[in-house]
């Protein structure tokens, strides 16, 4: 049982603390309620933009690593479809360095010329690195808009196109800033040694004076229920034929959504599972296949992807994908096997729980979605799911009509 005491700012920031004895580290996360999902379609790219300016600076700390690494502490950022996560590691002694370096970023960040161009060339070049010049690193440029056409997650976080950031304006990104990153879009979360009371000090020293911003309205273009399967096939440099297929399912915070989870552990956890055991290792069609979900906090997908063994056409391919699906629609789980990767997430879970940044980040991540008291309950989500569950919700998602494939096809 994760223990954690909630407050909230007058200025709206949502403040939790995870007091663990056991560790002379501290664990700051500060979790921006903003993703790739909440940029203008014609400016795309900015909030993956902001998780690096962020640590380009800001007014009165020109340069954030140096003071934390002097410190002891470490840092990182990811930026999701969803939010912009910045975590931080370091001694619980030297706790106020964290509050100082967050607390200044989010409050007066360094718009300068050179911190915009240094930063849009890190972006351009991560583009054309992991998304232009890598085997298979535009399938998710390709995969979104053919799997959406209404919602924001039509694009990756890097941006639909490079142009995007090329051309991003200061105007442009001092308004995102303005916009987004204020305390009553935030979530703290601190966990360590540390004392309630002495974070509410800290909270209210360093962020309490931060004006809160107007609250942003989250409306987002509902995607409409695929009616039709949509398919695309490309021919690219790369040395395998490869299949993606992705399937709609609900949100994150759905009670379905675990089992839709369950089900692509079922089908891709480990050299036991279905897809790898008979396309892999039976059937030898693979070098490799999985099935993942996006994780998206709306509707988000299922994805079934795989790299072909050279020799064998993408159309059998896909016919043999479909028959394991057909299983898991019209046969009922075995309880040995729905235990198994019961287990299995159970385990994952204790082991996510043994770490400190981990404690902070998934209380950040459970109090956006709804309510943080998740990291303790959400175990049970999946416990208690039947084999009929199972069955039922793979009827519902593995449906043509509701996928959208694309072929990888090598020039080779």
């Amino acid at each position: 049982m994760i223990k954690f005491e909630r407050f909230e700012l007058e200025n709206g920031l949502k403040v939790i603390v995870h007091q663990d004895k056991s560790t002379p580290i501290a664990a700051i996360n500060i979790l921006y309620n903003v993703g790739s999902r909440d940029e203008n379609p014609e400016k795309t790219g900015f909030a993956h933009l902001f998780e690096h300016l962020m640590f380009g600076g800001s007014i009165n700390i020109p340069n954030y690593d140096e003071p934390l690494q002097r410190v002891g502490g470490e840092n990182n950022a990811f930026t999701s479809n969803d939010i912009t996560n910045y975590y931080l590691t370091l001694p619980k002694f030297n706790l106020e360095t964290g509050f100082w370096l967050e607390s200044d970023r989010m409050l007066s960040l360094a718009f300068t010329e050179k911190s915009l161009e240094v930063q849009r060339s890190v972006v351009i070049e991560e583009f054309k690195q992991r998304y232009l010049n890598q085997p298979y690193g535009d399938v998710w440029l390709m995969l979104r808009p053919l799997a959406y056409k209404n919602h924001p997650y039509q694009w990756p976080t890097i941006g639909k196109e490079i142009s995007h950031i090329e051309n991003a304006k200061m105007e442009d990104v001092k308004d995102f800033f303005k916009k987004y990153y204020a305390p009553n879009n935030a979530i703290l979360v601190v966990a360590g040694d540390v004392e309630v009371a002495d974070i509410k000090r800290l909270s209210e020293k360093w962020f309490g004076p931060i004006p809160k911003a107007e609250k942003v309205k989250k409306e987002f273009q509902k995607e409409p229920i695929q009616s039709e399967p949509r398919r695309l096939t490309v021919e690219k440099d790369v040395p395998l034929d490869a299949i993606y297929k992705t399937y709609h399912i609900c949100g994150r915070s759905e009670k379905e959504y675990y089992v839709a989870d369950l089900i692509s552990d079922i089908l891709s956890r480990g050299d036991s599972s279905r897809l790898y055991r008979e396309l892999v290792k039976n059937k030898k069609m693979f070098s490799e296949i999985s099935a993942y979900l996006t994780g998206d906090i709306d509707p988000g997908l299922l994805v079934i992807s795989g790299k072909l063994i050279k020799g064998i056409s993408v159309e059998l391919a896909e016919s043999a994908i479909l028959q394991e699906l057909e299983k898991i629609k019209t046969e009922l789980v075995s309880e040995n096997e729905l235990n198994k990767v019961k287990n299995k997430i159970e385990s994952s879970n204790a082991f996510s729980e043994m770490s400190v940044p981990n404690i902070a980040m998934n209380l950040a991540i459970f109090e956006n979605i709804g309510d943080a008291n998740l990291i303790n309950t959400e175990i049970d989500l999946y416990l208690n799911i039947s084999d009929q569950e199972i069955k039922t919700q793979a009827n519902l998602i593995f449906n043509e009509n509701n996928c959208s494939t694309l072929f990888y096809l090598s020039k080779n």
